[in-house]
């Protein structure tokens, strides 16, 4: 076995893989595959670890091949996989072209195998064209699929034009039916008396961003104004969008659904109210999110400091609502848009 896997993956990739796995073990099944059958055929019931040397962009449904995976582990059992995400695709093919007509193909591709398999109708197209081989993924989508399929991430690494992963099961997948591909999102968030609500914004995150706020909160932390430091999640143009404010339009929906009001505190995912206190997280919930939280008031520089500021907002609205909010949304006011006040 360790001469096929330095044949097919390389001495680099080979010394990885070992690093984790003994890959001669009964208990280790490996494969080169793109389809879930070939796992879920094994006539052995578990494996402590599965490794699959076939690149995740060759397969078409990614994450029925990962439930396969999850159902074939043993509980903290090891899955390794590979994928060449886009920037490593770009890289390669602005490389391998010579310039002035490499920007043409990496155009040309982006658009074919990273944008068609995720717009409506074009979607049919491309897979029954390609059969869903060689598409762009990028590592955030990657990432995310593998954490909603019921894996941690245990080590990631590059290693040549591949970025290999390392990941434990540790629960069962969420089966998620309702992916968020297109433009506009809606994100699970708590509400008023802790109802869970869908909060409607543009995307500015890749696909699958949503399972990734633990890993990204446990590796880049927060930064000044309470936003993760250095999200990769974050695609270039929706980097834009934050900047012109586009993706927080669709949220005036949630204003006429009256699910939030002009100004509150933000509507959390449970992630992030997790960093709360507990005795903050229940006064918290009584009250209605808003569009304009405190934040732009106050403009705090940390967690702690968004915490103070939502709790001085929540106890003066809890005296004086109206006008609490009519002070806090002219002073947010002030500061956006002649202090160019922003949470990043």
């Amino acid at each position: 076995m360790k001469n096929i896997l330095i044949r097919e993956t390389g001495e680099s990739a080979y010394e990885f893989i070992s690093e984790y796995v003994s890959v001669d073990s009964r208990d280790t099944l490996v494969v080169s595959t793109s389809s879930a059958f070939n796992i879920d055929k094994q006539h052995q019931q578990s494996f402590k670890n599965i490794i699959n040397i076939n690149q995740v962009n060759n397969i078409r449904r990614i994450n029925k091949l990962f439930e396969s995976v999850n159902a074939k582990l043993d509980d903290d059992g090891l899955f390794i996989c590979n994928v060449e995400t886009y920037t490593l695709r770009k890289k390669r093919i602005l490389n391998k072209y010579p310039k002035g007509i490499n920007w043409g193909m990496y155009t040309f591709d982006f658009f074919v195998k990273r944008v068609s398999p995720k717009v409506w109708g074009l979607k049919k197209i491309y897979f029954f064209t390609t059969a869903g081989r060689n598409r762009v993924l990028s590592k955030a989508e990657t990432l995310g699929r593998i954490y909603s399929c019921g894996f941690e991430i245990v080590k990631e690494t590059q290693i040549k034009d591949r970025l290999w992963i390392v990941v434990r099961k540790i629960k069962q997948p969420s089966f998620d039916t309702d992916p968020t591909y297109g433009p506009f999102i809606s994100l699970k968030r708590y509400g008023k008396n802790g109802k869970m609500i869908k909060v409607y914004k543009a995307r500015t995150m890749h696909a699958y961003s949503e399972y990734l706020q633990e890993y990204v909160y446990q590796n880049n932390n927060l930064q000044e104004g309470g936003k993760f430091k250095d999200d990769f999640r974050i695609t270039t143009m929706g980097a834009v969008f934050r900047k012109l404010w586009l993706d927080e339009l669709p949220m005036l929906i949630n204003l006429l659904k009256l699910d939030l009001k002009i100004v509150g505190v933000r509507p959390l995912s449970a992630h992030y109210m997790s960093l709360y206190p507990e005795d903050y997280q229940e006064y918290r919930k009584k009250f209605k999110p808003g569009l304009v939280p405190p934040f732009y008031a106050d403009l705090p520089k940390d967690l702690e400091g968004i915490i103070d500021s939502e709790r001085r907002y929540l106890e003066a609205y809890d005296k004086h609502p109206l006008r609490t909010d009519w002070k806090y949304f002219w002073k947010a006011f002030d500061n956006i848009v002649f202090k160019k006040a922003r949470s990043n």
